[in-house]
Order: structure tokens, then sequence, then C-alpha cells
């Protein structure tokens, strides 16, 4: 039996790159997808692929940073295929700008799609499935968040962006810790993949080898995706996974690190040699992109 059978997705931005990649990926493995992509014509162009190879898919364009059309995927997943089992929140946008010459619409439209854009969705989905549990209905639901490597460890250009990722991966961990009671995984991912996106920033870096693995392919993430939407990945939850050509490996996440016990109210002629102890005692954080 494949991986996902019967189950049923939603990937946003499924039009191309890596959302394309991971609605192929999860047909493949049975899923019925509901395809959405603002751009209508690129979302049936992915139905279609799917439907003549033999799977289950419908297109979608509705905006996921407008909560009550967010709405409308959700219902399209219902009507169509009778339920709902996976969301995958893949959609994403750059408007790269150093941050003194940045624009509020700039910042406005990225944290939109990307940040925004994950709760819309997502929430009317937990509400759906907090409804199934309630009636005891049996959920074993997966919300799949995207994160970047900028969002973990910032990015020269690109603080807008960065800013909503780490949004995303802070969200992953509530989200998690908030809907295990009502059988719903959360995890997040930050993939290295030649997208639309990144082509722009990254064309020579990411450009398809002649011969040989091809290690920016958004292929080498779909697998990764789809186990985390199926059945089998039911005891992972609150992760943030780094995928980059055959490369696996789970964040290490912000956590308290050394810390000094004054035993009492720091003066402040003493708080700069305890800074300086601290960040001797410190594991030294990865250096931002692009620096």
């Amino acid at each position: 039996m494949a991986s996902c059978e019967n189950r049923t997705v939603i990937i946003t931005g499924a039009g191309g790159g890596l959302g394309r990649a991971y609605a192929l990926a999860f047909a493949a493995e049975g899923a019925k997808v509901v395809v959405n992509d603002i751009n209508r014509e690129a979302a049936e162009t992915v139905v279609a692929q799917i439907r003549a190879q033999g799977g289950e898919a419908v297109a979608n364009s509705n905006d996921i940073t407008d909560y009550s059309d967010a709405g409308l995927i959700l219902q399209a997943a219902l009507s169509t295929f009778g339920g709902l089992d996976v969301v995958v929140n893949n959609a994403g946008i750059c408007r790269d700008r150093m941050f003194a010459s940045l624009s509020e619409s700039d910042w406005d439209a990225v944290v939109a799609v990307h940040l925004k854009g994950h709760f819309c969705l997502a929430s009317h989905a937990v509400r759906y499935w907090r409804e199934q549990a309630k009636q005891g209905v049996k959920v074993d639901a997966r919300i799949i968040n995207t994160s970047s490597g900028a969002g973990l460890q910032g990015s020269i250009g690109q603080s807008n962006y960065a800013a909503a990722k780490g949004g995303i991966a802070a969200l992953t961990l509530v989200q998690a810790a908030e809907l295990a009671r009502y059988g719903i995984t959360v995890n997040a991912l930050a993939p290295a993949a030649r997208t639309g996106m990144t082509e722009q920033v990254f064309a020579d870096v990411m450009k398809r080898p002649e011969q040989g693995f091809d290690f920016f392919a958004p292929e080498n993430v779909a697998p990764v995706v789809v186990w985390l939407g199926s059945t089998a990945s039911a005891g992972v939850s609150g992760q943030l996974f780094e995928v980059e050509g055959g490369r696996l490996s789970i964040a290490d996440g912000w956590r308290r690190g050394p810390q000094l016990d004054n035993q009492g109210r720091w003066a402040v002629t003493e708080v700069g040699a305890a800074v300086a102890q601290l960040l001797e005692m410190a594991v030294p954080a990865q250096k931002v992109y692009g620096t």
C-alpha cells in the first residue's frame, strides 16, 4: 500500500518549484492533492500532470493571505475529496532589500505571504480537525510548515524574509505543543533547492548540472515532506528539518546557554564583565548568510 493512500493534502504554492515537486510526490504515494497556487494556470498544469499519471487532484487559486479566502481552500478539499489530512504551507515570495532601503510595502508583502499565509490556512484546518476530534473521530493530521536557513541564522538583504521565516519556526513549536491533544503533528522544513525564488539570488550556485546528481533539485526535498505527511510520522512533532541535496538534519533550536547568577540585582558596572564571561563560554552561533 502506498504511504499516503486515502490521505488528502493541501499544498500551497504548488504550481511550480518545491510545491510542484511535493504535489507530484504525494500523488505518486496515493494522496489526493489540492494544488493551490495564486497562478491558476500553473495549478491546473500540475493537476493535469497528476491525473495523467493516474492520480487525483484539483486546482485551487484562493488567496492564503486573506482569512476568508483561505477557508475556501479547505472547502475545496472537503467538497472534492470529503476530508483533509495534511496541510503543506509552502507558498512564498521574496522582496530582497538591504534593511536601510526596505519599504513598508516590501515588508508587508513578504510577511503576509509567509507568516500570515501560514496562519490563515492552518487556522481553518485546525478548527476542522478539532471539531472532528470533539465528535469522536480519530484525527491523524499533519501541518508541515516552511521556514528557511535565513529564518534560523539570518540573511543579509533579507530582513523581511528572515523575520517571517523565524516567526514560522517559532509558530511551529507552539502549534506542536498545543495541537497534539487533537491528533495533529506540526513540523517545519528549511529546504535548500532551486525554485523561482532562489534562482533569482543563487542562479550560478544552484544551476542544474550537465550530468550527475542534481544537488538542488526540488525533488530531493519531496520524500521528506511526503513521509512527514504520512501516518508513519505520527511520533514526530515540533521539529525543524533542514534538507539540502542528500543531506537531512534536525535544526538545534534556541535554548538557554551559559548563565551567571549574581544572587541579586546586577550593577550597571558589573554587566560588561559578566557578558564577556558568558560570551567566552557560549557556543558561537552560525554566521548570518552573506557575511
